[in-house]
């Protein structure tokens, strides 16, 4: 039985603010982008400047895509489609610009800190703890205004698009949390509460789960959404998008250690990993045909819509990243790819694919709809658009699994004597080519983003805009019936219009893997055996460590060495669980454009990685003709002093988290601190003497460069005095 009839008005603005924000912010994102594509391929482009080398710029450039581009898009499109799925104006104007200017207020200070080297060194969570604080705010009142929308509803059924959005907001907030504890040495440094191989699984849970929950679930929702509307045709089935949700939901969860496969993680997890990835296929690939099928009856306009072309690319790129990751998943697989570029190029078929097509596609129906003139500036712009952004994501991508197939061949190969056939710097040369191939697609996608912006814009701009949109829709009343006998479909259908009681039963599809996962290896000793040689780090190589992180050098190195004969070989003793029990956090890395560094402690005196980090090409003078290290020079480091201010702290704060620093050795951790920088500078000395690059102790023993080559030069140290290991 209908209500009363109601007048009301949807809220655009809101819409539209988001909208514009995702322009802003999706250019600064991909112009980055393009800059630390471009450094691979010509060092001199990090400019020798402590704040525009690709070790500072690239969580600069994933953080701005990521929550910035992307993070304003996922807004701007559930604010515009949830009002009208539920016949409401948002539960309050107020919550809705609080979002917004919160969430923008965030974008700066994460650009600002991370372009000064203020990070976790976690990857997708580099930003520190007061951000992470203002982090779990916005997005509370997000989900406030969210779930307030639900309340005050026009619309008794909660469509699948709804559903996908309540997953979104509870498992992020919990994603966030989980991963974000972290004790606090000031305002701007923090180290994660875990440690070694938990860390690994928590950021690993967190970080695929991110991508799942924040890349995926929400354009899910909006792809349930914006496509049966470009389509003007009914979701294919409603049945598959039910089995969709739940599936992908409760299944995804599971998969993170399949990033950590060959690690010290428990053998048990990596093969949850495994099975779980395996399994994801499913639901996946059901939303991709769902998707992809709903437009089966508008076929004949593809050719000239661009809209719809955006929006089967993307939904094929969603299908390809999705079958791929689950192949990476495969042992025998990710001993061939892990590392390598694959990882990038499977990740952009993933970012520029999937979430910037179903971008481009949604902007482009809805940004007409916030006007009077309801018309796109230009489609045939937006045809060109497509083409251009298509090009240079295949261009992108190709040159990347080229690039990663070189690599894992290289890696792994023998000469007829036994021996390691190719240096690490071999397999550079060999690839660098195709790291200007991949520079090259990368800028014809952004040119294709200009044209998009201003597509856009001149939409918005050529006719009055629509602020608040009129509607009517009678009065929700809501009838108590008896569900007793109703089929698993229609009690499904009951649930639908119960918005906290989806949320909770989604709450605890995402639990239940991640209980099951975790609690074992925290709780389990065993699961984590300890090594009696491992000691912690002395102040020195702490701070050493800390601006090792500052300097984002575990975004091109590694440091865990896999148990297979190429590793051992190349590197040293493959990595055990006991080692890492002090490191807060982990630093085991995700890519490998330098080498593993896991045993680099001593295997290169300390002036080698004097004249290392201060012109990496010096190293190389005598064997190539032309200098083939694509590492960027860092200068600073030798000029700048080393700040131990805060040192007395960081001891305390790892007392604070387990490490076995004797009562009170705060008070002498400077001492000890400068009198290790004092050997190690005198080291130097001697070593440069007579070779025209003389140093003199007393002026670089207070410079960061000692700390940072205290730290390497301890890296896989502990391990080679345990005799057992």
């Amino acid at each position: 039985m209908s209500g009363q009839i109601e007048k009301f008005s949807y809220d655009n603005r809101i819409s539209r603010m988001f909208l514009y924000a995702t322009l802003l912010w999706g250019a600064v994102g991909l112009l980055v982008g393009v800059l630390i594509a471009f450094q691979l391929y010509i060092p001199a482009l990090n400019f020798d400047l402590p704040y525009t080398t690709f070790g500072r710029l690239r969580p600069l450039h994933t953080n701005a895509v990521i929550f910035a581009f992307v993070g304003n898009a996922i807004f701007a499109g559930v604010y515009y489609s949830l009002q009208r799925l539920l016949k409401a104006r948002m539960f309050n104007d107020m919550l809705s610009k609080l979002h917004f200017w919160g969430w923008q207020l965030i974008i700066v200070c994460a650009a600002l800190t991370l372009f000064l080297g203020i990070s976790t060194g976690k990857e997708y969570a580099e930003l520190e703890w007061p951000i992470d604080i203002m982090v779990a705010l916005v997005w509370v009142i997000f989900g406030v205004n969210m779930i307030g929308t639900m309340v005050k509803r026009r619309e008794k059924h909660l469509y699948v698009a709804i559903w996908f959005y309540l997953a979104t907001f509870v498992t992020v907030a919990i994603l966030h949390i989980v991963n974000s504890f972290e004790i606090p040495v000031n305002l701007f440094k923090s180290y994660s509460w875990y440690a070694g191989v938990q860390d690994a699984m928590v950021q690993w849970w967190y970080g695929h789960n991110a991508v799942a929950f924040f890349l995926t679930t929400p354009f899910l929702g909006l792809m349930y959404y914006f496509v049966p509307k470009a389509a003007n045709r009914p979701v294919y089935s409603y049945r598959l998008s039910i089995v969709h949700f739940w599936a992908l939901i409760f299944i995804y969860i599971w998969a993170g250690p399949h990033h950590l496969l060959y690690s010290a993680v428990p053998d048990w997890a990596q093969t949850l990993g495994v099975v779980f990835s395996l399994m994801l296929i499913a639901p996946s690939w059901g939303g991709m045909i769902n998707g992809l099928l709903t437009m089966r009856g508008a076929w004949d306009r593809v050719r000239n819509d661009a809209i719809l072309k955006f929006f089967v690319v993307a939904l094929t790129a969603y299908g390809m990243a999705t079958f791929e990751g689950p192949m990476h998943s495969l042992k025998t697989v990710n001993a061939f790819t892990h590392f390598t570029d694959w990882i990038p190029a499977h990740v952009h078929i993933g970012t520029l694919g999937w979430n910037g097509m179903m971008i481009f596609a949604i902007f482009y129906w809805m940004a007409p709809r916030l006007t009077k003139n309801g018309k796109l500036f230009s489609m045939k712009l937006a045809n060109t658009h497509f083409w251009i952004a298509t090009l240079g994501m295949i261009l992108w991508s190709v040159a990347m699994y080229w690039a990663g197939t070189a690599q894992g061949l290289m890696w792994k190969q023998w000469d007829a004597n036994g021996l390691l056939q190719h240096s690490f710097i071999d397999t550079v040369i060999a690839i660098v080519p195709m790291y200007l191939v991949r520079a090259i697609g990368g800028t014809l996608y952004l040119l294709g983003f200009f044209i998009f912006i201003y597509n856009i814009l001149k939409t918005l701009g050529s006719a009055q805009a629509v602020h608040e949109e009129e509607a009517e829709a009678p009065a929700l009343v809501l009838n108590n019936e008896n569900h007793s006998k109703l089929s698993g479909y229609l009690r499904h259908r009951i649930l639908e219009k119960k918005p906290l009681a989806l949320t909770f039963w989604a709450a605890v599809a995402i639990l239940v893997g991640t209980l099951i996962e975790m609690v074992p290896t925290f709780l389990v000793k065993s699961n984590v055996p300890t090594i009696a040689s491992v000691q912690p780090y002395t102040p020195l190589e702490l701070e050493g460590r800390d601006i090792y992180i500052r300097e984002g050098c575990n975004s091109c190195h590694s440091q865990l060495i896999r148990p297979f004969r190429t590793e051992t070989e190349r590197y040293g003793e493959y990595s055990k669980a006991g080692e890492f029990v002090y490191d807060h956090p982990f630093l085991w890395g995700s890519k490998r454009t330098g080498p593993d560094l896991a045993r680099e402690g001593g295997l290169r005196d300390d002036a080698w990685h004097f004249r290392h980090m201060k012109r990496p090409n010096s190293i190389y003078d005598d064997a190539y003709d032309n200098p083939p290290s694509i590492m960027p020079a860092y200068p600073w480091l030798i000029t700048d002093d080393l700040d131990v201010s805060n040192t007395p702290d960081k001891i305390r704060a790892m007392q604070t988290l387990g490490v076995p620093y004797a009562e009170g050795y705060d008070a002498n951790a400077v001492g000890d601190l400068q009198e290790q920088a004092a050997g190690i500078a005198n080291n130097i000395e001697q070593l440069l003497s007579g070779t025209g690059e003389d140093v003199v102790a007393d002026e670089i023993k207070n410079k960061e460069i000692i700390a940072l080559i205290a730290y390497l030069q301890r890296l896989g140290t502990d391990i080679s005095k345990d005799t057992n290991n």
